[in-house]
């Protein structure tokens, strides 16, 4: 069995972070009722249900934690312990803040820190209260952004359509630094004319040869999801990005809530084309994350 890379996966430890949103009960998120999901998820269980599928390596990208210092450096323990299962990680910092570039040192002492996200847009209900997406139009966001690229970490970045434009003018600014679209851009708008909107605003960031796409988060706005209902997800991604810009990503254990892993890889070996499947689901990860090292 060919080996693979999850590229976009969480993990937590309840009683070593603290995560306010998993701490918060009955409240629905942008994604739906993340009640089920609201317990431990250690790397023991996302082994053990990933790796019947030739999963042997991962990323780690953070999610929401009260400190991301704190859930930086736990993931590193994680990812120290257990050496068998390379894993890099992806923390949070605010790249806006005044001491963005100490909070960068901080990570960069960290071995399995290889880029940072900072969620740009969630969906429109929620940026419209957290004002995340104001961070376009920061210009500490840019220079944080520029500091990213000079210190060779890369950027994942989580957005709706609406803000992929003017996203697209900002990343144009900064050619050198290496981008992973999350959630294939979160098109939650599934209707036809929500996903030809979608196909349109995705052109801003394919069109950038320094973006790369995660197939990943697709039953986050639809749980009846089947490899059928996103199959039109996919090839547009496949058409506008390449073979060699698009990457595997569970979103486990978020997209628990809309599959089994089982499900989910069944319906991803579907919708890709099989002879894209040693790039997409090993070979651009690698490269991407784990800086061409095969990890596995």
């Amino acid at each position: 069995m060919m080996k693979r890379i999850d590229s976009h996966h969480h993990l937590w430890d309840l009683n070593a972070v603290h995560y306010p949103w998993l701490m918060e009960f009955g409240k629905p998120r942008f994604f739906g009722d993340p009640t089920p999901i609201q317990r431990d998820y250690l790397l023991e269980e996302h082994r053990a249900i990933s790796q019947n599928h030739g999963v042997a390596a991962s990323v780690h990208i953070q999610v929401g934690a009260e400190d991301g210092s704190a859930e930086a450096r736990w993931v590193d323990q994680v990812a120290h312990a257990n050496p068998e299962w390379p894993m890099v990680q992806v923390a949070f910092c605010d790249l806006a803040a005044s001491d963005r570039e100490g909070q960068l040192d901080q990570f960069q002492a960290l071995p399995s820190v290889v880029g940072v996200r900072q969620i740009v847009g969630r969906s429109p209900e929620e940026d419209s209260k957290n004002g995340t997406n104001a961070l376009i139009a920061d210009p500490e966001f840019k220079t944080g952004l520029q500091s990213l690229a000079a210190r060779g970490l890369s950027f994942d970045l989580q957005l709706i359509p609406e803000l992929m434009e003017p996203m697209g003018k900002v990343l144009a600014q900064v050619p050198d630094l290496h981008v992973a679209l999350c959630h294939a851009g979160s098109p939650y708008d599934r209707s036809p004319k929500g996903i030809a909107t979608w196909a349109a605003s995705l052109t801003h960031l394919s069109a950038l040869p320094n973006v790369s796409c995660k197939l990943s988060g697709l039953g986050m706005f639809d749980y009846d999801w089947t490899a059928e209902t996103v199959r039109p997800i996919a090839d547009v991604v496949m058409d506008q990005f390449g073979p060699d810009r698009v990457m595997f990503g569970s979103n486990f254990p978020v997209c628990s809530l809309s599959s089994s892993f089982d499900e989910l890889m069944e319906r991803h070996m579907a919708i890709v084309p099989m002879e894209h499947h040693r790039k997409v689901f090993h070979d651009n990860a690698a490269r991407f994350y784990f800086r061409g090292s095969q990890s596995s």
